[in-house]
């Protein structure tokens, strides 16, 4: 999920919320193991069952990228958003403080999940969606625990989806601010 140096706000026109299956993009269409997660919110909650189904679809896909080594696990995801987290330990700089590289790469990887489920609803299995444009503002940073990245659709188009990400640590206070754009591309 590439993205480039441009750093600019996307549209910030507001989205009808998406219902959305979240199967991963390669994930199985028959049988118990792909039966679709589907939450009608960024911040949906998941039973423990779903949150086990989910996180088994989309494995196969996260498997040895950057979103397994920095320990990062989907708790919900729909085209108009969803929730992940990643672990502080493992993922700071020097000084001890979470370094904000690795909380973009969070931001960025929610959405652009829920891009490819949107992309896969605009133009069908197989279709994928790429970072075009991250900009972050860290308000502050965390030292242990974990933090918790909530996305939400701002925009839903046939050729573009941008996203507004907060991210919080496990106390509920606002650490970083991230706004993504992405592009989605059609099945080859």
């Amino acid at each position: 999920m590439p993205n480039s140096d441009a750093h600019h706000a996307s549209s910030s026109n507001p989205a009808d919320a998406t219902e959305a299956t979240a199967a991963a993009p390669d994930a199985p269409t028959t049988g118990a193991a792909a039966a679709p997660h589907r939450t009608t919110g960024a911040a949906a909650a998941a039973s423990p069952e779903e949150l086990t189904a989910l996180q088994a679809q989309w494995a196969p896909l996260l498997e040895d990228t950057l979103v397994e080594r920095c320990g990062m696990q989907v708790l919900s995801l729909g085209a108009d958003g969803g929730v992940m987290t990643m672990p502080v330990a493992g993922n700071t700089q020097p000084a001890g403080l979470l370094h904000g590289g690795a909380t973009i790469a969070l931001a960025e990887t929610v959405a652009s999940l829920a891009a490819t489920l949107h992309a896969r609803a605009v133009h069908g299995e197989g279709a994928h969606a790429v970072g075009t444009s991250v900009s972050a503002l860290h308000h502050r940073s965390a030292r242990q625990g974990e933090v918790r990245a909530t996305c939400t659709a701002r925009q839903l188009g046939g050729k573009v989806a941008s996203y507004l990400v907060d991210v919080h640590d496990e106390a509920g206070v606002l650490i970083s601010t991230v706004t993504v754009s992405t592009m989605l591309l059609a099945p080859r």
